[in-house]
């Protein structure tokens, strides 16, 4: 009651001029609320990677409301006394409302002068937080803006709340409590509010380390941010030139009242007013822009949070929730592997070339986690459209993304692809040591098994003839050899076993989709995302991002498990408290047996393969497997390779263009195709030196063998009569040319290898030269001379005699070597043991 007298009392020049009756005032006081909720502050968001230490490393912050709140311990003295010498003097002695200043401040409002100060600091924070309560749900500018001035709407009705809440505040808290809160809350200009993030920004320094001058500076501003702020220093009224003047005099009559409060001494008060107003304005690192080479990674964790429905049901509670809530978010980025990366990138290749729209990434990914250790390209972010309207090495597009988390439309990966050929070569039954007739050939017409298409096949309609990157035409070899030198043929031919639709499925078990899922295509649909799988596709014809790439070579070296790539791993709320982050989702892809049969392939490939320039420079080495990729024209030339730590993929591109890069002049580093082979090293030997890797389980014997057939006796045929007969047992066949045999010259006297063998197997057939003779049986022959006859009869003509002593023998002969059938030449020699009474 005695409160809404002495508002009836405030208010009592405003009811004379709006004919208010008195005690309809102090009814209308004793109605309003008296609790006031006090919500969470919006703060400035931080993301961080990791250190070589294991401390967190700053990369980027986003807020609204650039503001950091603190405990009171944090907070100068000096500040805590320049706001209440400043703002409300009698702030200790009164219960809420200091009656002198509130009364100005009415008359004035209700004769149309200008709204002047008088609230006390817990009217001010009952006000703010009133601001901010009206504002937290809001999400775009517009709601912002209609709830701020809603919450600030010049009226009595808003003073008497505010006075009715702030008597109701003083009630349940301390006034230190109270003013830490004005304090966290309080606008400083701009996009500044509290007293910590206005001493980062003006002065460089932390609210615990504020000056008595520096206070006084700040606790000015409070009182007309627009004119008293410190960051205008080119403005007349309050700029460098002038000392800040309108700053300093303000802050100067702060200083005067903390002294006549008896805050501070006389001789503090003569210094504080002497020293100059000396901002040091230090912007927070406000954006991805301010994270440098981790810029893109940094864009990428925001496209997580405005994105994935995990943080919110809408894009713009996602984006609000970053914006506002003060988390602090540590990401899966190691700083040491992504300054490896970026080196590597900027010393071969550079960020732009007037010819050459040239595009480089690297990204590595960790296996059986799917978390993203490094992510880098060739280009400086920034999303400001003059900034990226200034150069072309300045760009918003993520090339290791998709389209939806990096605005990308992937890449085609070339030969690296061929991984999911492989792996369903192995899934299908088939062994690394079958091999294919890799013959090039035109397969237009042929029909090829497509399980999930009308009638189970698709058809070649028009000319394919794929040619191999070195315009050879290398016959039969077996997976592990067309692995090896990946060889297009070869892989064409594997496929052409396979079912299309399982080689697409099996991609897609392991991440890997179109990189355009969700934009607009030229036809006008959306993308899908879902991979072509004609038989082109084989050799890498798909956009995929390189991310995708690596998830699913990651998804080998951890035995068959993918592992959706993931790029935050903590995210702690300002109170301390663990946000929940999107889960680690893996699932089984592969099995174990089917992982370690292609990682065993990929690993020749890599150290005596298409790979081995990346292997020869990796130091300290670890198992690794890796499989090259050049696309058609060498447009785009990747090395993706992978230890059980570490997956890494690191491409040269056209961004957009067609530039052959064997055609290409010299980058300074070296060969444009081969700068992959120059960045690939470079980081995995730091992956490699920081967390080493496990040797891979070795193939199982039936992987390596394969589904197996007979091989067919083709003793005694032609050699074209033979070709016939292996190669319609799906054998390769190749000719041994002629050897030594006792059978008619031109006829098949054998094959290599016989008995059961891997289907596909290349079979060596030799044919007989007709050299040999077949040694007959002289066992039995009365005498020597006899049996020297019938081996010269033969064809041999270098025969002796062995002769044994043998009571009553007669001289037949008993034994011969080498013994009869055996085919030997003429010229061999041949020995004849007969037994007799005398030798």
């Amino acid at each position: 009651m005695a409160a809404g007298v002495l508002a009836t009392a405030a208010i009592t020049p405003a009811i004379a001029v709006t004919s208010m009756a008195a005690s309809d005032t102090i009814g209308l006081f004793e109605d309003l609320p008296t609790y006031l909720e006090i919500g969470a502050l919006s703060q400035r968001t931080n993301i961080y990677g990791t250190n070589p230490d294991g401390s967190p490393h700053h990369l980027a912050t986003f807020y609204d409301q650039n503001r950091v709140s603190v405990a009171e311990d944090a907070v100068a003295g000096y500040a805590l006394d320049a706001a209440i010498a400043g703002e409300d003097p009698r702030f200790y002695d009164h219960g809420g409302i200091d009656l002198q200043g509130t009364v100005r401040a009415l008359v004035n409002n209700a004769l149309g002068k200008p709204i002047q100060g008088g609230s006390s600091i817990t009217q001010q924070y009952v006000k703010n937080v009133n601001i901010q309560n009206a504002i937290k749900d809001a999400t775009t500018q517009e709601e912002i803006t209609a709830a701020f001035r809603k919450a600030t709407e010049t009226s009595e009705a808003r003073k008497l709340r505010e006075m009715k809440l702030a008597i109701g505040l003083e009630k349940k808290y301390t006034k230190d409590e109270i003013l830490l809160g004005y304090l966290n809350i309080v606008h400083f200009g701009g996009r500044v509010y509290g007293v910590e993030a206005a001493s980062n920004y003006y002065f460089n320094t932390t609210a615990a380390n504020l000056t008595l001058p520096q206070a006084a500076s700040l606790m000015a501003v409070v009182n007309n941010p627009e004119k008293f702020r410190l960051d205008y220093p080119d403005s007349e009224t309050n700029g460098a030139a002038n000392g800040y003047l309108a700053n300093k005099q303000r802050r100067d009559y702060i200083i005067g009242k903390m002294l006549e409060e008896k805050m501070i001494s006389q001789q503090e008060h003569d210094d504080a007013v002497a020293a100059p107003v000396e901002p040091f304005i230090t912007s927070p690192k406000y954006g991805c822009q301010a994270a440098q080479g981790a810029g893109f990674f940094c864009d990428y964790v925001v496209r997580l949070f405005k994105f994935d429905d995990f943080f919110g049901a809408t894009e713009e509670e996602r984006m609000h929730r970053l914006v506002s809530s003060g988390y602090d978010v540590y990401t899966t980025i190691d700083m040491e592997l992504q300054a490896a990366a970026e080196a590597a990138i900027n010393e071969n290749v550079p960020s732009s070339l007037p010819d050459f729209n040239v595009g480089a990434n690297v990204v590595t990914v960790q296996p059986g986690t799917g978390r993203i250790l490094a992510m880098a390209q060739n280009k400086i972010y920034s999303d400001d459209p003059e900034v990226l309207a200034s150069g072309p090495q300045f760009s918003a597009v993520n090339y290791n993304a998709d389209y939806t988390l990096g605005g990308s439309r992937g890449f085609q990966p070339g030969s690296t692809y061929k991984l999911f050929t492989l792996l369903q070569w192995l899934k299908e039954g088939h062994g690394l040591n079958e091999g294919v007739d890799a013959r090039r050939r035109n397969w237009a017409g042929t029909h090829w098994r497509a399980s999930c298409e009308p009638g189970g096949t698709m058809t070649v309609g028009e000319s394919w003839d794929p040619k191999n990157d070195e315009l050879d035409n290398p016959g039969f070899m077996t997976a592990m050899e067309a692995t090896r030198t990946s060889k297009n043929t070869a892989f064409t031919a594997m496929a052409k076993q396979l079912d299309l639709c399982g080689i697409r499925d099996t991609a897609a078990s392991m991440g890997v989709y179109r990189a355009d899922r969700g934009a607009v295509l030229l036809d006008g649909s959306t993308g899908t995302g879902e991979l072509v799988k004609d038989p082109a596709t084989i050799l890498g014809t798909n956009e995929i991002a390189p991310l995708q790439m690596a998830g699913a070579f990651a998804t080998v070296a951890a035995g068959g498990m993918y592992c959706e790539p993931i790029a935050i791993d903590r995210i702690v709320a300002s109170d301390g408290t663990d946000v929940p982050v999107p889960p680690v989702t893996c699932s089984r892809a592969l099995e174990p047996e089917v992982a370690a049969a292609a990682a065993h392939a990929l690993k020749n490939a890599f150290q005596g393969g298409t790979g081995r320039e990346s292997y020869n420079k990796t130091n300290p080495m670890v198992p690794i497997f890796g499989k090259t990729g050049t696309t058609d024209e060498a447009k785009a030339t990747w090395m993706t390779g992978s230890s059980t730590k570490a997956t890494t993929v690191a491409g040269v591109f056209n961004v957009r263009g067609d530039v052959n890069q064997r055609k290409y002049p010299r980058f300074d580093s070296g060969a444009v195709q081969t700068a992959r082979h120059r960045i690939f090293p470079r980081v995995m030997s730091v992956a490699n030196a920081k967390w080493g890797g496990d040797a891979f389980p070795e193939p199982t014997a039936q992987l390596l063998r394969g589904q197996t057939v007979d091989v067919p006796n083709v003793t005694g045929l032609s050699i074209e009569a033979a070709r016939k007969v292996i190669e319609g047992s799906g054998l390769g066949f190749v000719d041994g040319g002629q050897q030594d045999s006792s059978l008619p010259v031109g006829q098949v006297s054998g094959t290599s290898p016989n008995g059961s063998v891997g289907k596909g197997s290349i079979i060596t057939v030799y044919t007989s030269n007709g050299a040999l003779r077949t040694v007959p049986d002289v066992n039995g022959a009365p005498n020597f001379a006899a049996a020297k006859a019938a081996l010269n009869g033969a064809g041999f003509a270098n025969v002796t005699e062995q002769c044994q002593t043998t009571p009553g023998a007669t001289g037949s002969a008993v034994g011969q070597n080498p013994p009869a059938g055996t085919a030997a030449r003429p010229d061999t020699a041949i020995t004849v043991t007969t037994q007799k009474a005398t030798c």
